[in-house]
């Protein structure tokens, strides 16, 4: 029997795609650019969301891409509490994924090793 597809779960997924519309349409401040959001995890009560995003820019950018987003959370909030039905809007964390650049490293480690490059 397959695995319960739980509330949480699926209000998590609800906001990873309102975020990625939002982000892309509504956020108009320049720092933000282009991100992608990769996951998001909701307590179970809802109050808190952490936010899972990557982006192919460089070091420097990627801390202002963090400003930017922490600047614009009280905004993506009250648009999110517009379009999802919560008695609670979660509060915003948002949390650079490295999860991409590792395994961009590690393949290239991988092509190295078996004399592919």
């Amino acid at each position: 029997m397959p695995k319960d597809y739980s509330r949480t779960q699926r209000i998590a997924d609800q906001i990873q795609r309102e975020l990625a519309v939002l982000i892309e349409t509504e956020v108009k401040d320049p720092r933000v650019g282009r991100i992608t959001i990769t996951g998001v995890e909701v307590t179970r009560d809802y109050s808190h969301a952490k936010i899972y995003y990557t982006t192919l820019s460089n070091k420097e950018d990627k801390v202002a891409i963090e400003e930017g987003l922490q600047h614009a959370s009280g905004f993506l909030r009250s648009q999110l509490s517009s379009r999802i039905r919560l008695r609670v809007i979660p509060q915003l964390h948002f949390i650079y994924d490295e999860s991409v650049e590792r395994g961009l490293y590690l393949s290239q480690l991988i092509d190295k090793a078996t004399g592919k490059i």
